[in-house]
């Protein structure tokens, strides 16, 4: 059975970002977490794949993305 709950080290790794990224997310609330016990977080893949999909831009979306 596959884990579906990835610690931070686990969901840092598998969105392919650094560890202080993804606390950084998790603090202004832009990437979703499951449970949190102290300071210790629990990711949801099924969540996360959902996030990653949601935020995906589109082919066509490149025109409105807007350029820094």
């Amino acid at each position: 059975m596959e884990k579906r709950l990835l610690n931070t080290d686990e969901a840092s790794e598998y969105l392919g970002i650094p560890k202080g990224s993804l606390y950084k997310m998790v603090w202004q609330r832009r990437v979703p977490f499951v449970v949190r016990v102290g300071r210790s977080l629990r990711f949801d893949k099924v969540k996360m794949n959902l996030w990653i999909e949601e935020n995906t831009v589109k082919q066509g979306d490149f025109e409105t993305v807007k350029r820094w």
